[in-house]
């Protein structure tokens, strides 16, 4: 398995694999539609922003993202697929980004998490500095979490 550069040919199959990861936390058909904007990557995006994947034989496995500029930058999100879940990857793919942003010349990476995802984060270092409102759903209220890179 490899983490690499995402290819702006792989903007579906980002967009996939994303939808895939957060569907399987049980979120209903609304929840999902209203997510899909959030979760979908144009072959532009893909170019322009720091997306690296981690990929077996040919098949997308994981997908993480850096937005935004330094210093202080934003962590998009880290997503498996369900089937492979446990194995490592996505420790492996947001490790790897931190070290592209420490590089890049970051302090910082922050990410309005899902709740579903806060206790990943913080086993990879992240600590919860308040929270902020969700950009998909109306009332919903989402844990912010920061990586100090530098």
């Amino acid at each position: 398995m490899t983490v690499r550069e995402a290819r702006p040919d792989e903007a579906a199959a980002i967009t996939d694999l994303a939808m895939r990861a957060k569907a399987h936390r049980g979120y209903d058909d609304a929840f999902m539609a209203a997510c899909r904007a959030e979760l979908t990557w144009s072959p532009d995006e893909v170019e322009q922003h720091d997306v690296l994947v981690r990929e077996q034989d040919g098949r997308l496995l994981g997908v993480t993202a850096r937005i935004g500029s330094e210093p202080d930058g934003r962590l998009w999100a880290v997503f498996v697929d369900p089937a492979a879940h446990g194995r490592g990857i996505g420790r492996a793919l947001l490790e790897a980004l931190l070290a592209r942003a420490r590089e890049a010349g970051c302090r910082s990476l922050s990410i309005g998490a899902d709740p579903n995802a806060e206790g990943f984060y913080r086993a990879v270092g992240a600590r919860r500095i308040g929270t902020v409102p969700s950009d998909t759903v109306e009332g919903r209220v989402l844990p912010l979490m920061r990586f100090d890179v530098a």
